[in-house]
């Protein structure tokens, strides 16, 4: 049995000081908001750090110079250990609209590289894509944008039947508004996706069977007028409704202060789950201007810390980690620390279905642990009970 003490626990709302955390076969036996009196095979002192969940990135499409949709199942590891030396420990690798048989692929090899990969749990996919709105593509390539059907949600579902586990439809199309009850059966969370829905048609969707809003205020529609009448959209659904969770990417670039604030005051870290929605490369490795070309055939720009459609009107992804994203959230929107951890463990961790064993620091539970200094920054990883 291994135990970590002398550590600031992150236990949902409580900072518990002087704390610690026993885990063996890769489980959370005990957890002690004070000093233990019993013996532990090996004892890591914490000295006085946080210990918090592993983080949980339900959207992610690479890292470690790795484009999920064109890597072999060893590629799939390596931008899977990029992402884990920042914290985290459980990821849903993400797809981009491309071709089927291109998405296909990226869904087994993804499938194969949850059996080699040691760093981090890979828990199953997230579909984003194909069945999104033109209006609101973003980086995702028109060519291949579909509307919803069960036959192409199954032929890709074969690749790895129960490992999508979460889907991003643009419920405006034509049959999108029953898919989301399609996907509640098959146990797929729903999502409104790269959507120019306006508010009446995402309360449909809310009905039956969508609970989510991907990447909120980032390909959404929003507040327009018609005929001098101002009518929601896809946003401001997002905010109102207590039913819809939303995606935030905490990087700093995608959302200023002011609406991380406003995010969090409307939905709560309850509602609010971080993703870094990040593309494959390392930010220190490549030069601002570098033009890179998505394996779907999208070209991006890195420039500012971001990446960018090449007219520059629009971002097309992060290039953040989730610690980043905590850190954030604590010193951009002022949230509490333990807020900002639940954004990002407990509250995507419930959106995939996987809060029976994720995103607490909890008896039963996997242990995936996150040591951080009084920066926030990453000291030390585990992963089912292994330092990374």
């Amino acid at each position: 049995m291994t135990r970590i003490e002398h550590v600031t626990l992150v236990l949902g709302k409580e900072l518990i000081p002087g704390g610690a955390v026993d885990f063996e076969k890769g489980k959370i036996v005990a957890v002690y908001r004070s000093a233990p009196a019993t013996q532990a095979d090996t004892v890591i002192d914490g000295k006085g750090m946080y210990a918090c969940p592993g983080f949980v990135d339900i959207h992610v499409h690479g890292g470690g110079n790795v484009d999920f949709m064109g890597a072999t199942p060893e590629e799939v590891r390596k931008a899977c250990a990029a992402h884990a030396a920042h914290g985290t420990t459980t990821i849903l690798p993400t797809t981009v609209t491309a071709s089927l048989e291109m998405t296909e692929t990226m869904i087994a090899n993804v499938r194969k590289a949850q059996g080699i990969t040691t760093e981090c749990t890979i828990a199953g996919v997230h579909l984003e894509g194909p069945f999104l709105s033109s209006k609101q593509a973003g980086a995702q390539d028109p060519k291949n944008l579909l509307t919803p059907t069960e036959e192409v949600l199954e032929r890709l579902e074969k690749n790895w039947p129960g490992g999508v586990r979460i889907m991003g439809v643009a419920p405006e199309l034509e049959g999108g508004i029953a898919f989301g009850q399609v996907l509640k059966n098959r146990g797929i969370r729903a999502t409104i996706a790269h959507s120019d829905a306006n508010y009446a048609c995402c309360v449909a969707a809310l009905e039956t069977g969508y609970t989510d809003i991907t990447h909120i205020y980032s390909g959404c529609s929003m507040v327009h007028r018609i005929n001098g009448y101002r009518s929601g959209g896809v946003v401001e659904a997002g905010l109102v409704e207590d039913g819809f969770t939303v995606q935030i990417i905490a990087d700093g670039k995608h959302l200023p202060a002011e609406l991380l604030k406003l995010i969090f005051k409307c939905k709560g870290p309850e509602k609010i789950s971080l993703i870094t929605d990040a593309l494959f490369p390392a930010a220190a490795d490549l030069p601002d201007g570098s033009v890179l070309r998505q394996a779907n055939g999208m070209e991006t720009i890195l420039e500012d810390g971001v990446m960018k459609m090449p007219d520059r009107q629009a971002f097309a992804g992060s290039i953040a980690t989730m610690d980043r994203l905590v850190r954030n959230m604590v010193n951009l929107a002022g949230v509490s620390l333990c807020d900002a951890v639940m954004m990002a463990t407990a509250t995507p961790a419930k959106v995939a279905g996987l809060d029976h064993r994720k995103g607490h620091l909890q008896v039963g539970y996997d242990a995936d642990i996150v040591l951080l200094d009084k920066e926030l920054q990453v000291a030390a990883v585990y992963a089912m009970g292994e330092k990374v």
